[in-house]
């Protein structure tokens, strides 16, 4: 799959009609990539309204830096939209946020999983919720901050990865479908890096022109997230067994929730060759650890897939579909092929062993050439 179409222009979102007669919604996190999306949008003509998402305890995000949709960031929407005049809302979505995202999060790491809650708080609130109040608000479009590309192609609207391959944000937004990228805006994807957006931040005289970045998981302070599944899920952390593949016991352990696969250092094993979590067993309370090799998978087996590419997801060659895959976000697409199944389900069979494939991790799609963004599914498991 080639690209062979052009992006939207930053200043244009692709209506047939004066931007003063285009209501734009513009989902601001009080961060700099939003702000200047509004502001944008602002400058161009448009007819924005601002919803910003209190998301968890406000109370308690306001001695937090560098996070989202709470406290002071709260403020910082505000301040952009008086100084450019548009009207902003907030909305209280704590116990929304909490029931969709947060009870997951929770619930998946004590089964041994390793959940992406921004994934689902794009899926479930974001490009769902807010959408949902965008268009009673008669707004034409949705507008975010996220660096990723929105492109009309030959069969309608298309996913691209951002034009700056640090920022794009693709592997975390692989669950948008068809319905809501046909109402998605995504004006910064086109940039050619961050420092062009805080170029722009501050032609607008945004006071968040030089804010930092957020880095943790919003509602996880200082990246313990422990701390949050215990405060949610009290006492369900139980302790058990450290297990060599071979079936060695090697030690005791405090609870699963506190490894992941692939870890390394925190086992309470001493001596012998380097060990690492290969497995989590819940069920059983067993942390489960073996060589490095044993980590590495070729077979990725997925399920609850979304399909952004053309035709049906089923509807391909027997041998399935030629594709490039991330398993992470951090790591470069790679040559894969995905099969899929019944209901929903899919095997990936990756062209080169990754280390550290984990169930409830993503794997998204991505065409063998370009950069067109074809959906993806979660890992149950590997092969």
């Amino acid at each position: 799959m080639q690209d062979n179409i052009a992006p939207t222009a930053p200043d244009s979102l692709g209506f047939a009609k004066p931007p003063a007669n285009t209501r734009v919604a513009v989902a601001m996190s009080g961060g700099v990539d939003s702000s200047v999306v509004a502001a944008m949008m602002k400058e161009d003509g448009f007819d924005v309204i601002g919803l910003t998402m209190q998301l968890y305890d406000h109370g308690a995000a306001l001695a937090k830096k560098g996070a989202c949709c709470a406290g002071a960031d709260i403020h910082d929407a505000r301040r952009v939209a008086a100084l450019m005049g548009f009207p902003h809302y907030v909305l209280d979505y704590e116990n929304l946020f909490r029931e969709a995202v947060m009870d997951e999060f929770a619930d998946a790491y004590l089964a041994g999983a390793t959940p992406i809650p921004c994934i689902r708080c794009n899926e479930r609130v974001k490009f769902r919720d807010l959408m949902d109040l965008a268009r009673d608000l008669d707004a034409d479009c949705l507008a975010t901050g996220h660096y990723i590309r929105r492109m009309e192609g030959p069969n309608g609207p298309e996913l691209h990865r951002a034009a700056d391959a640090a920022k794009d944000q693709s592997y975390f937004l692989f669950t948008t479908t068809r319905e809501q990228l046909d109402y998605l805006r995504f004006p910064l994807g086109g940039l050619p890096d961050k420092a062009a957006t805080r170029a722009l931040a501050s032609k607008y005289g945004l006071a968040v022109a030089d804010k930092p970045d957020s880095q943790d998981i919003c509602f996880v302070p200082e990246g313990r997230y422990t701390d949050v599944i215990e405060k949610l899920r009290p006492g369900a952390s139980q302790p058990g067994d450290v297990v060599h593949l071979d079936g060695r016991v090697l030690a005791e352990h405090s609870g699963v929730l506190n490894y992941t696969i692939g870890q390394r250092r925190g086992l309470g094993i001493s001596g012998g060759d380097p060990l690492y979590v290969v497995k989590l067993d819940a069920d059983k309370r067993q942390v489960i650890v073996g060589p490095r090799e044993a980590l590495g998978t070729s077979e990725v087996r997925l399920h609850q897939i979304n399909w952004l590419g053309d035709g049906d997801f089923g509807d391909c060659p027997a041998e399935g579909w030629d594709v490039a895959v991330k398993v992470r976000s951090t790591r470069p697409p790679t040559p894969a092929r995905v099969v899929p199944g019944a209901k929903g389900n899919a095997v990936a069979y990756l062209s080169e062993p990754e280390n550290g494939v984990a169930p409830g991790q993503a794997c998204v799609f991505y065409a063998a050439e370009g950069s067109r963004v074809l959906g993806g599914g979660w890992i149950t498991g590997r092969g």
